[in-house]
C-alpha cells in the first residue's frame, strides 16, 4: 500500500473517531442530568435518615453517614465530568475576562490545602507576582486546577509534596501542578496528550473514566494553549497548562463561579482522592 492510501485510511479512521466522540459529547450531558436527578433524590434520603445535629451527637452514625457521603460527592463528580465532557469536540475558544490570576489559583490551592492532613501531603504554591492581569476562563483554571490535584494526591504517598507553579515569562503563562508520586508509565505517557475517549483510558478506580485529563486538554486549547505533561527527574509528574499572557479588555471581575451547586466544592472536586475521613460532620468546614 503507498504512502497516499494509508495517509487516506488514517484520515478516515480519525474522522470516524470524531464523529463517535461528537456522538458521545452530545450524549453524555443528558446522562449526566439523570444521574443527578437520581442522586439527588438519595441524597434528601440519606439527609433525613442521619440529619447533621444527629451525627453530631453520634460518632458511630457520623462515620456510616460519612461513607454516604464519600459515595455521593464521588459520583456528583463524575456526573459533572459528564456533563463537561458536552464540549470535548468543540474547539471553539472560550470566553476570556480579565483576572487576578495569581489571587484565583491561590484561592483553589488554600482550599484544597484544607485537606491534604486527611493525605499526609504537603500542598505548596509558588509565584512571584501578587498580582498579574490576564485574560481566562475563570471556571476553566478552577477546573483544571481541581482536576490535576486530584490526580496529584491520589498518586502521591503519604509524606509526599504537590507543588503548584504559576509563572509569566515571554508572553506566556504556566500553570503547572507537580507531585512527588511514581510519575506516569511510559507507555502511557505517549497517550496523554490525545483527548479521545479510547478503550485503553478506561481504566479502573483510582484511575477512573480518563475525562479528567482530556477536560484538562480541552481547557488548554480553549484558552488558545496547550497542555504538557512529564516525568521529573527526581520523581513524580507534571502537568502544565501554558497560554497566551493577554488581557481581553473585558475589566477585572471578581464576580464567583459555582460549579458545586451549594455542595462543599473541594471536597466534590477532590472526592476522588480523600478518604472517608473528611466527609465527617464535624471536619466539614
Amino acid at each position: 500500500m503507498d504512502q497516499e492510501n494509508r495517509d487516506g485510511l488514517e484520515k478516515q479512521a480519525e474522522e470516524a473517531e470524531l464523529q463517535t466522540i461528537r456522538r458521545l459529547a452530545a450524549l453524555l450531558p443528558d446522562v449526566s442530568g439523570q444521574l443527578r436527578s437520581g442522586l439527588s433524590s438519595l441524597y434528601m434520603a440519606a439527609a433525613q435518615l442521619a440529619p447533621p445535629e444527629a451525627r453530631e451527637l453520634d460518632p458511630e452514625l457520623d462515620a456510616r453517614a460519612a461513607l454516604l457521603d464519600q459515595s455521593y460527592y464521588r459520583l456528583l463528580r463524575l456526573a459533572n465530568n459528564l456533563s463537561a465532557a458536552g464540549y470535548l469536540a468543540d474547539d471553539k475558544p472560550f470566553p476570556l475576562q480579565d483576572k487576578n490570576l495569581p489571587a484565583l489559583v491561590e484561592k483553589v490551592c488554600d482550599k484544597a490545602g484544607g485537606v491534604t492532613p486527611f493525605l499526609k501531603l504537603n500542598l505548596q504554591f509558588r509565584c512571584a507576582r501578587p498580582r498579574h492581569i490576564c485574560a481566562v476562563n475563570a471556571q476553566g483554571i478552577e477546573q483544571f486546577l481541581y482536576q490535576t490535584l486530584s490526580n496529584a494526591f491520589k498518586f502521591t504517598p503519604p509524606g509526599g509534596s504537590v507543588t503548584v507553579e504559576l509563572a509569566v515569562e515571554q508572553g506566556w503563562v504556566r500553570l503547572s501542578v507537580a507531585d512527588t508520586g511514581p510519575g506516569i508509565d511510559a507507555e502511557k505517557m505517549a497517550a496523554i496528550h490525545n483527548y479521545y475517549l479510547q478503550k485503553d483510558r478506561l481504566d479502573p478506580p483510582p484511575h477512573g473514566l480518563g475525562l479528567g485529563l482530556a477536560l484538562c486538554w480541552r481547557i488548554a486549547t480553549g484558552h488558545g494553549g496547550r497542555l504538557m505533561a512529564e516525568n521529573q527527574p527526581g520523581g513524580g509528574s507534571r502537568f502544565t497548562l501554558s497560554f497566551p499572557d493577554r488581557k481581553a479588555g473585558t475589566g477585572v471581575s471578581d464576580a464567583p463561579f459555582d460549579y458545586a451547586g451549594g455542595f462543599n466544592r473541594t471536597l466534590l472536586a477532590l472526592a476522588d482522592a480523600l478518604p472517608r475521613e473528611a466527609f465527617l460532620i464535624r471536619n466539614r468546614g
